[in-house]
């Protein structure tokens, strides 16, 4: 108990560090608003990968319906935001807009969830497309292919910041309990879980809601981002982008997720000014990792600081 009251202590410690730090950065203007920008976005990304690779990496189901719930999120925060341009409504919009998501997940999770493999990355492609044309023959609510403009600014990096850490602790704590270990044994041998009463369709379908949350709320982020919302920017390659950050930092690991992202992020923006070369040299790096690091950046590893106490405490000893 001693130790993981220190571990979280120094945890919590560390969050704090990083938030002040960018404080003073910010406010001493040496993080400009582009800066903060590209952080913005590499937090979104966080957030979309750390959901997605919950279900991908370790629940080991291949979906393809991210964009999907992410446009859902999105379409919330837009709808009541240009009605209601405040924060009240922003939030309460984002939490619709969750709301949604997990429900048309768990919906449509039952059924398609028994699938494996291809079967199942087609099934929740499907999905995604459905809710993007829902979008766009959504008449005046949605404003159809137009989508909807003018979204008041509601998203700060003070805002990401806040919710990359709440999503990953509470990602990082539905893996550590009794759900989240069912989940990792759905991954190993569904067959062999199920033998030892695992109901593996309940476990998958929690993940994938859970997942498709976390989509949305990045989706409203997104949104309050941007500025504007068009069901375009929702379509399959949005999920292969997500998907990429997953497989870039291993499949299983919350820690190479977000070094991922960050690393990604980064390169995207060094590249900027060579546009037209951009994602020849984007798409070579990733070749590279695939071939160098077939597991991705950091594998199946995750930073764990009680391990670090404990290294420490058998050198003392």
């Amino acid at each position: 108990m001693k130790k993981n009251l220190k571990v979280n202590a120094l945890w919590l410690a560390l969050i704090v560090a990083g938030y002040g730090l960018m404080t003073v950065l910010a406010s001493a203007g040496m993080l400009n608003p582009f800066y903060l920008q590209i952080f913005e976005q590499i937090g979104i990304n966080i957030i979309l990968a750390v959901g997605l690779n919950l279900i991908v990496g370790f629940s080991g189901q291949f979906s393809l319906g991210h964009a999907g719930f992410m446009a859902i999120g999105a379409y919330a925060v837009a709808i009541m935001g240009s009605k209601s341009p405040t924060y009240g409504a922003f939030f309460i919009a984002m939490l619709v807009g969750a709301v949604i998501a997990g429900a048309v997940a768990l919906l449509v999770g039952v059924p398609t969830l028994r699938l494996k493999g291809d079967y199942l990355a087609i099934a929740t492609l499907g999905v995604s497309e459905i809710i993007r044309i829902l979008i766009v023959n959504g008449g005046e609510l949605t404003n159809g292919a137009a989508g909807i403009l003018s979204i008041p600014p509601f998203t700060s990096w003070q805002m990401v910041y806040v919710f990359v850490v709440i999503t990953t602790i509470l990602t990082l704590n539905f893996l550590r309990s009794p759900i989240g270990r069912s989940t990792l044994s759905v991954r190993e041998d569904e067959i062999a879980a199920e033998s030892v009463g695992v109901n593996t369709t309940k476990i998958k379908v929690l993940a994938f809601v859970f997942g498709a949350i976390t989509a949305s709320i990045a989706g409203s982020l997104q949104a309050g981002f941007v500025g504007s919302v068009v069901p375009k920017d929702y379509s399959f390659i949005n999920t292969i982008n997500v998907l990429i950050i997953v497989v870039f930092g291993g499949l299983g690991s919350m820690t190479g997720t977000i070094v991922a992202a960050v690393v990604l992020g980064i390169l995207n923006m060094l590249l900027q000014d060579i546009s037209s070369v951009r994602m020849i040299v984007y798409s070579l790096a990733l070749i590279l990792v695939m071939i160098f690091r077939p597991g991705g950046l950091l594998g199946t590893w995750e930073l764990s600081l009680s391990k670090l106490f404990k290294k420490n405490k058998e050198v003392k000893e």
